[in-house]
C-alpha cells in the first residue's frame, strides 16, 4: 500500500478529530518548503476550524500570491473570507475562481452563498442555476437555491424547486442525493399551510430514506442512578434563538452531571454568550471539520449517556452522523418545530400544548412533554426599558419574524386586523428585507393580499441586538405568523412590553406561540379563530391604558412567570432526561433477562 504524503497525513488526522496534530504536522512541513502552496492552503483550512480566521486568511492569501491561477485556491481564500464576514472581498474571490475555471462548479456554491449573505438573493439564484448547468444531480447546490429562493420571498418557489430535485435525484444509496433534499424539504413545508399529514409524511420520507446500518450500537453503563454525561449537540450556543432557550440546561446541571458541548459550525470567538457557554460545559469540542463518521466516533469516545441535539434540520444541524446511534440516547429539543424524522432519534421535548395527546403519531420519535411549556426564555441583557409609542402616533401593529412566515394565510389575518383599525399601520423587520428584490415581493404580496403598501413601514437589519429592540418602542401590539409560529420575537416582544396575538394552529409549529403565551400568563392574547384573532388585536390596539399598563409591569409579570422560570425548567429538563435515560435502562435490563 503506498505510504501517505505529510499532507494526506494531516488531513486524515483533521478528519479524525486530531486537529492540533493536523496543523502542527503542516506547520513542520513549510517551515522545510515555506512556498508550498498546498501545505498553506491545509493550513488555512485548519486554522479556520479552530477559530483563527485571520491567521487563516492569511495562509490562504499566501498561497494565492503564490499560485494565483489555480481557481481551488481562490475558492478556498473566498470562503474563509466569508467566514470572517468580508462577503464582499469572498464574491471577489469566487468571481475570479469561476474566471479562472469556467466548469469550477464548486466555486458557484460559493459565490451563491456570498451573494445571499449579502442579501442579494436573486444573484445567489443565478449563481446556483449555473453551478446546476455544470453539475445536474447536486444536492448541496440545489438546497442553496431552495434557501436562496427562500430568502428572497419565494417560499412556494422553494418548496416546488426541492420537490423536483428530489424527483430527479432518486437516490438510493445511504446518504445520498436525496437524504440532503429530503431534510430540506421537511424543513420548508412548516412554512406552507399545507395538511399537518402532508406534513408529517414529508418527515417520514427522510425517516424512510436508505441509511448505513446500525452494527453497533453505542452502549454506556446502563445503571439508572449513576451520573450522566450528557452530550450538546449544536451550532448555535451563540447569540442565535437557540442561544435564548439553551441556558438552563447547563445552568441546572445535576451535581456530578457532566454536559460536553459538541459544536457543529464554526467557531465565533467574540460571542459574548458564546464564552458563557463554553464557561458552563465541562467540555467543548470543535466539530464543524469532521465527517459524519469522525462525530460518531468522537461522541462515541466521550461516553456520552444522553445527546441531545438542538438543530435538526436547520443550519448546523447534523442529523447524518447519528444514523449509527452514537449514544445509548438521543433527544432533540429546542431548535425545531417538528419532528425530526430521524429513526435514531429516541425522544422530542414538546409540551401538551404543542403537541397534545392524540397527536403522537405524526412524530417518529417519542414525546416528553415537559409541561407547562416546552421552553424557557432568557432575555437579552442589553434591552433597553420598555417604552411606549408617542401618544400622538398612529396605531401600530408590528411583526419582526421571518417574511418567510409571512405567507398568504398570515396576511389574511393582518389585513383583517389592520381592516377593523382605520389609519393603522404595520411596522415589518425582517433580515431579508435589505435585499430590495426580496422587500419589493413582500410588499406585492401584502398588497395583493389587501393591505395598502402606504400604510407598511419595512425594514431590515439592525446590526446591534439592542437597537433590535429598541424597535419596539414605535409598536402597539405584536402581530404573530401561521402555520409557523415566532419564537425568540414571541418573547423578545413580551420582554420588550409588547402585547403579541397568537392564533391557535394544528401542529407544533403553529402552536408555539399560544405555549409561549399561556407560560407567560396571558392566554387572553391567544384566539382559537381568525375572527378572534382580529377582535383580540383591535380591543388591544384601541385601549391604551391597557397597553400602557402591560408596558409598564410586563418584564415584573415576566420574570414571575414561567416563561422565565429558569431553575424550574432545567430542573423538568434534566428530570426529563433521567426519566429517558432510566427507560434505557430499564429496556436493557428487560433484554438481558429475556436474552438469559
Amino acid at each position: 500500500m503506498q505510504t501517505p504524503t505529510p499532507l494526506q497525513r494531516a488531513l486524515q488526522d483533521a478528519q479524525s478529530g486530531r486537529i492540533d496534530a493536523a496543523i502542527a504536522s503542516v506547520r513542520t512541513l513549510l517551515r522545510i518548503q515555506p512556498k508550498n502552496a498546498d501545505a498553506l492552503q491545509m493550513l488555512g483550512l485548519f486554522l479556520t476550524q479552530v477559530g483563527q480566521p485571520q491567521q487563516a486568511i492569511a495562509q490562504l492569501e499566501r498561497a494565492v500570491a503564490i499560485a494565483p491561477n489555480i481557481a481551488g485556491y481562490r475558492n478556498n481564500l473566498g470562503n474563509a473570507l466569508m467566514g470572517s464576514g468580508r462577503n464582499k472581498d469572498a464574491v471577489d474571490q469566487f468571481r475570479a475562481a469561476v474566471r479562472l475555471d469556467a466548469t469550477y462548479a464548486r466555486a458557484y456554491l460559493g459565490l451563491a452563498l456570498a451573494l445571499l449573505s449579502l442579501k442579494d438573493s436573486d444573484a445567489a439564484v443565478d449563481a446556483c442555476r449555473r453551478g446546476l448547468e455544470l453539475r445536474q444531480d447536486w444536492p448541496e447546490m440545489s438546497a442553496c437555491a431552495a434557501a436562496a429562493l427562500e430568502a428572497g420571498d419565494r417560499m412556494p418557489e422553494s418548496v416546488d424547486w426541492l420537490r423536483n430535485a428530489i424527483a430527479r435525484s432518486g437516490a438510493k444509496e445511504p446518504s445520498g442525493a436525496s437524504e440532503q433534499l429530503l431534510s430540506k424539504f421537511a424543513f420548508a413545508l412548516n412554512y406552507l399551510s399545507v395538511d399537518p399529514k402532508e406534513l408529517a409524511d414529508a418527515h417520514r420520507a427522510y425517516r424512510d430514506q436508505p441509511r448505513r446500518p446500525v452494527a453497533n450500537p453505542a452502549a454506556t453503563d446502563p445503571n439508572p442512578d449513576r451520573p450522566l454525561r450528557i452530550g450538546i449537540m449544536s451550532g448555535d450556543l451563540r447569540e442565535h434563538s437557540v442561544g435564548y432557550f439553551a441556558h438552563p440546561i447547563f445552568q441546572s446541571k445535576r451535581n456530578r452531571d457532566a454536559i460536553v458541548v459538541f459544536a457543529t459550525t464554526p467557531p465565533d470567538l467574540n460571542s459574548a454568550m458564546g464564552k458563557r457557554f463554553r464557561a458552563m460545559a465541562d467540555a467543548w469540542i470543535e466539530c464543524s471539520m469532521l465527517s459524519d463518521d469522525a462525530l460518531d466516533r468522537t461522541i462515541r469516545e466521550q461516553r456520552i449517556d444522553v445527546l441531545v441535539e438542538l438543530s435538526a434540520h436547520t443550519k448546523g444541524g447534523r442529523l447524518p452522523a447519528l444514523d449509527r446511534k452514537p449514544a445509548p440516547v438521543i433527544v432533540s429539543a429546542i431548535g425545531y418545530p417538528n419532528t425530526t424524522g430521524h429513526p435514531q432519534v429516541d425522544w422530542r421535548v414538546v409540551d401538551a400544548i404543542t403537541d397534545p395527546p392524540g397527536t403522537d403519531d405524526r412524530c417518529t420519535e417519542r414525546l416528553l412533554r415537559l409541561d407547562p411549556c416546552f421552553l424557557c426564555y432568557e432575555p437579552n441583557l442589553d434591552a433597553c426599558e420598555p417604552v411606549m409609542p408617542a401618544e400622538n402616533a398612529p396605531v401600530t401593529f408590528g411583526s419582526f419574524n421571518l417574511t418567510s412566515k409571512v405567507g398568504d394565510e398570515t396576511i389574511r389575518l393582518w389585513s383583517a386586523v389592520m381592516a377593523a383599525v382605520p389609519d393603522s399601520r404595520l411596522l415589518l423587520k425582517s433580515i431579508s428585507i435589505a435585499d430590495p428584490s426580496t422587500r419589493r415581493r413582500v410588499l406585492e404580496r401584502i398588497a395583493a393580499g389587501g393591505i395598502d403598501p402606504a400604510r407598511i413601514e419595512a425594514l431590515g437589519y439592525t446590526e446591534r441586538p439592542a437597537d433590535h429592540l429598541a424597535l419596539y418602542s414605535r409598536v402597539h401590539v405584536a402581530l404573530d405568523s401561521t402555520p409557523y409560529n415566532g419564537t425568540t420575537t414571541t418573547c423578545e416582544a413580551l420582554w420588550m412590553g409588547v402585547p403579541v396575538v397568537v392564533l391557535e394552529g394544528d401542529r407544533h409549529g403553529a402552536r408555539v406561540g399560544m405555549s409561549l403565551l399561556r407560560a407567560a400568563g396571558r392566554a387572553e392574547w391567544i384566539a382559537r379563530t381568525s375572527s378572534e384573532f382580529v377582535a383580540i388585536a383591535a380591543g388591544l390596539a384601541q385601549d391604551r391604558a391597557r397597553l400602557c399598563d402591560w408596558r409598564t409591569n410586563a418584564r415584573a409579570v415576566l420574570r414571575d412567570s414561567t416563561l422565565l422560570d429558569a431553575s424550574g425548567y432545567g430542573a423538568r429538563f434534566h428530570a426529563a432526561l433521567r426519566y429517558a435515560w432510566t427507560d434505557y435502562c430499564s429496556t436493557r435490563a428487560n433484554a438481558a433477562r429475556t436474552d438469559s
